[in-house]
Formats: C-alpha cells, sequence, structure tokens
C-alpha cells in the first residue's frame, strides 16, 4: 500500500506539472509525465497518461472552443489516423526506444531550423505529416505533441491551444482503442490513469497566469522551447529505456 501512495504521489505531481504547461502552452502533459510513470511502472505507459490526455483537453475547450481552427485540424486528424496504427506496429513488433531517439532528433532539426527562419506553414501537407509523426509518437511512447505543436508556432495562443485541444482529444481516444485492440491496454492502467485525473485538474485550474503570460506575443518561443525540452526528454527516456 506505502509504495501505491508513493507511485500515485509522484506521478500525481508530474501530471500536474505536466497540466500546468500544458494548459498556457498547449501541450506539455506528456512530455512531463510520460517519462516520469515511465521510469516509476512502465507497465502502465502508454494507456495510463492516454486517459489523462483525453481527459485535459476537454477543459481547455471549455475555456476557448471558439478559438479552434477547424480545417487544420481536419488534415491532422488525416494524418493521425495511419500514423497512430503505425505506432502501435511499434509497440509489437519494433524497437520503441529506436523510433523515440529518430524522433527526437528529427524534433531537434525542426525546432533549430525553423528558430532560424520563419514558422512553418499550415498547409495540408505539412499538418497531414505532423498529425502522421504524432499519431505514431503519441502512440507508441505517449509523447505526441512536439510534431503537431511546431506546424502551429505561428498561431495565437488560444488558437493553438484549440485547435491542438481536440486533436489531443480524439488522438488519445484513438490510441487508447488501438493499444485495446492490440492487446496492450491493462484495465490497471485505466485504472491510474482515472487516479491521475484529479491533478491534472488542479494543474489547469493554476495555469492561467501562464496562459495570459505567453498570450503577450511569446507563444511561438514558448512552442520551441518545449518541443525542444520535450526532444531531448524522448531521446533520454528511449536511451534508458
Amino acid at each position: 500500500m506505502d509504495a501505491e501512495i508513493f507511485l500515485l504521489f509522484w506521478a500525481g505531481l508530474a501530471v500536474f506539472v505536466g497540466a500546468v504547461v500544458q494548459g498556457g502552452v498547449g501541450f506539455g502533459l506528456g512530455l512531463v509525465a510520460a517519462p516520469v510513470l515511465t521510469m516509476m511502472q512502465p507497465s502502465l505507459m502508454p494507456g495510463a497518461i492516454q486517459v489523462v490526455n483525453a481527459s485535459l483537453p476537454l477543459f481547455t475547450l471549455a475555456v476557448e472552443w471558439r478559438r479552434v481552427e477547424w480545417r487544420a485540424l481536419g488534415w491532422a486528424v488525416l494524418g493521425r489516423l495511419p500514423g497512430s496504427a503505425v505506432g502501435a506496429l511499434i509497440v509489437v513488433y519494433v524497437s520503441a526506444q529506436a523510433l523515440g531517439v529518430f524522433v527526437g532528433a528529427m524534433v531537434l532539426v525542426a525546432v533549430a531550423l525553423t528558430a532560424r527562419a520563419v514558422a512553418i506553414p499550415r498547409t495540408g501537407a505539412t499538418v497531414t505529416g505532423a498529425g502522421f509523426v504524432s499519431g505514431i509518437t503519441g502512440t507508441a511512447t505517449g509523447i505526441g505533441g512536439p510534431p503537431i505543436a511546431l506546424v502551429f508556432q505561428g498561431a495565437k495562443g488560444p488558437q493553438v491551444r484549440a485547435t491542438l485541444a481536440v486533436f489531443f482529444c480524439f488522438s488519445a481516444l484513438q490510441s487508447l482503442g488501438v493499444l485495446w485492440a492490440v492487446g496492450h491496454l491493462p484495465v490497471r492502467a485505466l485504472v491510474a490513469g482515472g487516479l491521475l485525473v484529479p491533478f491534472m485538474i488542479a494543474g489547469f485550474v493554476v495555469s492561467g497566469p501562464l496562459r495570459r503570460y505567453l498570450d503577450g506575443g511569446r507563444t511561438r518561443a514558448g512552442i520551441l522551447v518545449l518541443a525542444g525540452v520535450s526532444a531531448l526528454v524522448l531521446i533520454a527516456q528511449s536511451i534508458s529505456g
């Protein structure tokens, strides 16, 4: 029992911090919480974090649903569908560690290039491609935010958060369905995810000041910094795993 309380406390703290970050930037919950859960109880991943990933966007949408960019969202979902299938195959047959290192390196390259130039244009091709990569990494590792967030870095804060909220909610539900279909979604992972939801709610509630700070013209910088950190965490998690 003491071990379970210890796990819940530290996992809940990671989810709380991740919810604060995602509440302000638009993504980041998986970045903070997925590595902690993977290190402490790998058998719960990626199912447990996907339960939380499916819940947090509902709170964002309750505040900013009018700012969703529906056309771009459609392209992102179009790419996400086959991407999640590939991610499921990786969970079953391929080394997720190798995938994490590769994707993390590609995200770092993308961050370096876009930091020195204009933002990546939001076209059907770029958004679909980002959705595809996000589907792979999100399903296989629980960290799917950076690829899709980089494409939206030029948008205003509320638009980024609202559009990504719909995408992440759909993505998490899809990943849960795919993981269940391939036999990698134990009931205890769902229960653990449910126990972490109150920590997520608390993190979102206190994220208001960060939202207001970033909305003062700092959203793009926040996305680039967080995407870079996320890539490093993904690489480190993959190497250590």
